[in-house]
């Protein structure tokens, strides 16, 4: 099995939102914030080829099915499909891909499944050959979005996911479609039935951390976004997603993080988690 991270559109947010109850004095040390207070956002997917056999992509970025005006009031950066590229850039055409993996429908991980705006055009999906796999829970907060996060959501996505016959729903541990080789468990604290993946590697797993810790600077407890409905429930969540990743030798994947790919978790003496073996991207990477 091989890895790639693979970049999806960029993305300018709000510094304030991004960082919760955290001083611009503390997190701008961390991101540089722009003129309009916003901080530079990378949208990464995760690429496993041959993945028991299947080439798997774990989420899609925002991607650019926006309508220009708000692509700009949303920051997204570029106007054209970013991931697409990056996946040519790999040797892959998103035809190619057996199985996309989705911790939430948030438009940030799920808009790259659509194919780019295009005046007068509906949304439609991509990767034709591929199963869909959504937790049931995070699906049906897509369906039926709270006032508070009715914005962060795609309104024809599920209905478009539903009819393409290739959706699987997964509430499990294992699903139907990876069977044993990939590992799931849920977070509540984000957004209900976020779904993070492990790729089951024995010694040495990946897990992709979507929003439960979108970068290193989310790593240490404290730290939650303004967008989390749950914060004391996601530092909760947090802290036995990490325990668990440092006990096991899992590696975490950053989707948000614009200088960090992949990183193992450590735990300093005062008991801080950190990061150390930090590699920006992941280009082929035998696992």
């Amino acid at each position: 099995m091989r890895l790639w991270s693979i970049l999806g559109n960029s993305q300018k947010l709000d510094g304030g939102a991004m960082f919760g109850n955290v001083p611009k004095a503390m997190w701008q040390k961390w991101l540089p914030a722009d003129e309009q207070n916003r901080v530079a956002l990378a949208c990464r997917a995760l690429l496993a080829d041959d993945l028991d056999g299947r080439t798997v992509l774990f989420e899609t970025g925002i991607g650019a099915f926006f309508e220009p005006k708000l692509r700009e009031r949303y920051g997204v950066v570029e106007d054209r499909h970013v991931l697409l590229d990056s996946l040519a850039a790999a040797g892959f055409a998103h035809e190619d891909i057996d199985v996309v993996v989705l911790s939430h429908l948030h438009f940030d991980h799920a808009g790259g499944l659509l194919a780019a705006w295009a005046p007068g055009q509906p949304p439609r999906l991509l990767f034709p050959n591929a199963r869909y796999l959504v937790g049931r829970r995070a699906f049906a907060r897509a369906r039926q979005p709270h006032p508070r996060d009715r914005a962060s959501f795609i309104p024809e996505l599920p209905e478009l996911l539903e009819r393409s016959g290739r959706l699987e729903l997964v509430d499990n541990e294992h699903s139907s479609t990876l069977g044993k080789s990939v590992r799931f468990s849920f977070s509540d604290g984000h957004t209900p039935g976020l779904m993070l993946a492990e790729i089951v590697i024995p010694g040495d797993g990946v897990v992709f951390c979507a929003d439960l810790i979108p970068g290193r600077p989310w790593v240490h407890l404290p730290v939650t976004m303004g967008y989390d409905r749950a914060p004391e429930l996601l530092i909760d969540e947090k802290r036995a997603f990490l325990d668990d990743k440092l006990a096991r030798g899992v590696r975490l994947f950053f989707t948000h993080d614009v200088g960090c790919a992949l990183a193992r978790v450590v735990r300093g003496d005062q008991g801080r988690y950190g990061t150390a073996d930090e590699l920006p991207a992941l280009v082929a990477l035998a696992a």
